[in-house]
């Protein structure tokens, strides 16, 4: 793998567009996430049908076409600086083949942020697009509104990338050592579901993979796993960085099938690393080439995730 292209950095005054792929949006939290980001000096304004709600199935915010177009308007935007996600759930999959993506790339690079559902965005605009994006809070997250800790590292990353190289966890290693590669990851079930569509990617050779999930059963998981393995996805990967499991089975009898999946890859795997659906969750870009420290529990970025 090699790196991709990284966005410019946000100054004071940036404009910045709130979008919302997947899921429907509480008006009162989207509120309270545009003051927060009005509180950091930022421009924020709202798609058209962020607070839309599906005709027929409530999961959804708004149409498949209403919630594409709003993506890429916002990225086509010239006075867009990034594009926010207002929150995750489900639904980019449904929308994603509707986006212009040769428009997007000739409309030029800028900030991505969101996770969980907007897994399978990171996929797309790093196989479509080359570009860095960031892992991390969405606009209207119970998480983000509530958390200090999350709201600060996301504003140092999109600020002053540079006082961010260093990602320190509080993670332990499940197998030991250090690694060289470039990050990329997100929420498992995402990942399982991206292979073998338009935007997926093959293979993730010298890559340093971050896995989350929440609210899944142990099963589960372990057949998302073992349909990465099975597709060859983890094949020469150089290491793996475990976020939270939220709301899945306790980690004492999780571990061990995460262990089982991950363990005989001889690479090192780092848990608890503090991002994903947990309360301040960090900020981790995909897309840059890094070091982790599996024993340290640390990620240091070869370069500031932004420019």
């Amino acid at each position: 793998m090699k790196p991709l292209d990284r966005p410019a950095r946000l100054a004071p005054g940036a404009r910045v567009a709130v979008v919302a792929p997947s899921g429907p949006v509480p008006e009162e939290r989207l509120q309270a996430g545009l003051d927060v980001l009005r509180g950091w000096d930022l421009d924020p304004v709202v798609a058209p049908h962020v607070l839309d709600r599906h005709p027929s199935f409530d999961y959804l915010a708004g149409t498949d076409a209403d919630r594409a177009a709003d993506l890429q308007s916002a990225w086509c935007d010239p006075s867009v600086d990034a594009v926010l996600c207002a929150r995750g759930g489900y639904g980019v999959q449904r929308m994603a083949d509707l986006l212009d993506w040769e428009a997007m790339r000739a409309a030029g690079p800028k900030v991505f942020v969101g996770f969980s559902d907007i897994t399978a965005l990171h996929e797309a605009f790093a196989t479509r697009l080359g570009l860095v994006t960031l892992h991390g809070p969405m606009a209207a997250g119970v998480d983000f509104l509530k958390n200090a800790r999350a709201q600060e590292h996301l504003r140092a990353t999109l600020f002053a990338p540079e006082t961010v190289r260093v990602i320190a966890s509080d993670g332990t290693p499940m197998v030991p050592g250090r690694a060289r590669g470039v990050t990329l990851g997100g929420c498992l079930a995402l990942l399982a579901a991206e292979i073998g569509t338009p935007h997926g990617r093959t293979r993730a050779r010298g890559g340093l993979l971050c896995l989350e999930d929440v609210g899944e059963e142990t099963y589960r998981l372990d057949r998302y796993l073992t349909q990465l393995l099975r597709a060859g996805l983890l094949d020469g990967i150089a290491g793996v960085l475990l976020g939270s499991w939220h709301e899945c089975e306790p980690y004492e009898k999780l571990r061990p099938m995460l262990a089982d999946r991950l363990g005989g890859l001889g690479v090192p795997v780092v848990e608890d690393f503090g991002f994903g659906h947990c309360e301040g969750a960090l900020t981790i870009p995909f897309g840059v080439a890094a070091e982790l420290d599996a024993d340290a529990g640390t990620l240091t970025l070869d370069e500031p995730a932004l420019r």
